[in-house]
């Protein structure tokens, strides 16, 4: 089975199960601040997951692109990834454990659907601990279908919080989760019991079931609506369905190692340093793919997205070196092939390749450029540090480097060799390298350094994770009334962009916190002061006119021929919310005699535009290439 077909079958089964199938969200959360990408299919429905009615329904399902940045130094293994696709299906207040649980096995194991083998199969339940108790319900459900299949009750592991159990450190709604186990070993050694860390067992679904709610103290009530949030990963399942126990010999992923095989003239069974290499540049170029062709596109920076962006593009670029790739502007090559891939899937791939190739092309050259510029760093600290020997002395910078090149220290050490990878990309491996080409006769101490390596890159980890690791609040980071009424502010920016600058404007992104709005959208060249004016005169002219704000729930069709504008366009006929500002008809609830702007939107926002205040423009300044971006506030 390809993937197509698995994408597909997911929905279908789904769609046959009474849920409402629902569009995947841009990668880049909507006017949340506090996580950088999209993590998974359950980021964009956490209003209604904290009680607001969906407009389609309470049963759910979704195909979701997923960005995880957290564990990027892992992947390189048969399972890990940067980008991956989530199948995920909800119950908001709706069915609950049995169902989900019985959900999840009919899908995997009957013939008329996956077909996976049963024997194949272990679970895990969370094991209970001081603020809840063991959960005996979802451990029943699987010992009966256990029983029932023959399967031995071993296979059911009873683990602690931090391998069952979804929730947010802050609080909020949270609860047990069940994981389902696949065996991508040996047929014939299949083990009796689970063990959580034999990595021939592959997890590839999660059920989530939130029956908590984690208060502001720390301790625990039990939700009103308890709901089902569950995730499938297509990449794992789709290489087990074609007998694989390596993800990137799947569909998904084989095309982008041929090439690389072709590019390299290298093998991906040649060695496992090989198999590292190539797994680490296809997976980085896909993620990097994905994010700049993303509705709300994002091109290589130094801040938020776009530095994600930037270090996978690097990072792919460093693991090309080792290859000893030749061909120049490699990167678009390996591109051509991700759009192959998913092309027809996503259109907005090959929509915005041209500016996808644009900033791959770019990006390539400049950090080639600085890799050279690295090694000249890294040769001028070898001959100081040979002339030093036990001083600390300040070198100069080479011009046109970003980033300090430190301290010489006493001894050839991994601290010093981790500022060069920090400021310069250069992986540990390939510093080794040069320093032994540059003294062949010196002795270095490699496993020290690497331990010494390894430490320092555990404590830049360990602040990523803190940075990125986010609220999942979806929507808004708050709902305070203060960014209520920027977020509404940002439709009439939009509305006065559109008007002052041309139809060609979209929204690429926003980040609304209480004190100011900051909006990214598409345009070639810098707005000028007079058009700033002129926008900010528009928008203060639409609050002092004192227009409702009227939401209605709709097809995405009909919202569509109304003009409403929507940044994420769905394939599916599902239906949405659409705000629209303007001055109603009279004794009209939805009738309008002027509408200002109107956007599919999930909201919230104020119920009339006259208690925004004055708006006002702090800053316009370039977000990436062809991308302008608008920092504002609201006076009272």
């Amino acid at each position: 089975m390809n993937s197509n077909k698995l994408r597909q079958l997911y929905l279908d089964f789904f769609k046959e199960k009474a849920h409402a199938v629902i569009s995947g969200a841009s990668l880049i959360p909507e006017n949340d601040p506090t996580v950088l990408f999209t993590t998974a299919g359950m980021h964009p429905l956490v209003p209604y997951l904290l009680g607001e009615k969906h407009p389609a329904g309470r049963r759910l399902t979704s195909a979701q692109k997923c960005i995880r940045t957290g564990d990027i130094e892992e992947v390189g293994d048969r399972t890990h990834h940067t980008f991956f696709e989530m199948r995920g299906n909800w119950s908001l207040g709706d069915y609950f454990k049995k169902d989900s649980i019985n959900y999840s096995w009919e899908f995997l194991t009957s013939t008329q659907w996956l077909g996976l083998d049963k024997n194949r199969l272990a679970i895990s339940v969370f094991e209970g601990d001081e603020d809840a108790g063991f959960d005996k319900d979802a451990y029943n459900i699987w010992a009966e279908i256990f029983e029932a299949n023959n399967l031995p009750l071993e296979r059911i592991a009873k683990l602690p919080k931090k391998n069952n159990w979804w929730g947010i450190e802050s609080g909020g709604p949270c609860g047990p989760d069940t994981e389902i186990f696949y065996w991508t070993g040996d047929a014939n050694n299949i083990p009796g019991s689970f063990n959580d860390d034999n990595d021939f067992w592959v997890e590839i679904w999660n059920n989530v079931f939130m029956e908590y709610n984690k208060k502001a103290d720390g301790t625990f009530e039990i939700l009103s609506q308890k709901n089902v949030d569950t995730g499938l990963g297509l990449e794992r399942v789709s290489a087990i369905l074609s007998g694989f126990d390596d993800n990137y010999l799947s569909d998904l992923f084989w095309p982008l190692i041929e090439k690389m095989e072709n590019l390299s003239g290298r093998k991906y069974n040649e060695s496992e340093e090989i198999k590292n290499s190539m797994r680490i540049i296809s997976d980085h170029v896909k993620a990097a793919v994905m994010i700049i062709t993303d509705p709300r596109g994002v091109a290589p920076s130094n801040t938020d997205q776009g530095y994600v962006v930037r270090r996978l593009i690097r990072r792919a670029i460093r693991y090309g070196r080792q290859l000893e790739i030749k061909s120049e502007l490699w990167l678009k090559e390996l591109a051509e092939i991700v759009l192959d891939i998913y092309g027809d899937v996503y259109s907005e791939l090959k929509e915005n390749k041209e500016f996808l190739f644009e900033n791959l092309n770019k990006e390539q050259i400049k950090f080639e450029r600085t890799l050279e510029k690295g090694l000249q760093i890294l040769s001028t600290q070898m001959i100081a540090h040979d002339k030093i020997r036990g001083e600390k002395v300040m070198i100069n910078k080479i011009d046109n480097i970003d980033g300090d090149p430190g301290f010489i220290p006493s001894e050839i050490n991994g601290t010093w060799l981790f500022n060069l990878y920090q400021s310069f990309g250069f992986p540990l491996e390939l510093s080794i390298e040069e320093i032994k080409k540059m003294r062949p006769s010196q002795w270095i101490d490699e496993e020290k350094i690497k331990k010494e390596f390894t430490e320092e890159l555990k404590k830049h980890q360990e602040l990523s994770r803190t940075a990125s690791a986010g609220k999942f609040k979806g929507g808004l980071a708050d709902a305070s009334e203060d960014t209520v009424k920027l977020h509404t502010a940002a439709h009439l920016l939009l509305a006065a962009l559109r008007k002052v600058l041309g139809g060609h404007v979209t929204q690429k992104g926003s980040n609304i916190t209480a004190e100011r709005l900051r909006f990214d959208f598409s345009h070639p060249e810098k707005v000028s002061p007079e058009q700033i004016a002129e926008i900010e005169n528009i928008v203060n002219q639409a609050i002092r006119n004192n227009y409702q704000v009227v939401c209605e729930e709709m097809p995405l069709k009909e919202a569509k021929a109304r003009g409403a504008m929507g940044v994420f366009e769905s394939k599916y006929g599902e239906q949405v919310k659409v705000y629209t500002v303007g001055h109603l008809k009279e004794g009209s609830n939805n009738d309008f005699n002027q509408i200002f702007s109107s956007e599919i939107c999930g909201g919230p926002h104020v119920k009339n535009t006259l208690i925004l205040g004055n708006f006002k423009v702090k800053k316009e300044e370039a977000s990436s290439s062809g991308i302008r971006r608008i920092k504002a506030i609201l006076e009272n």
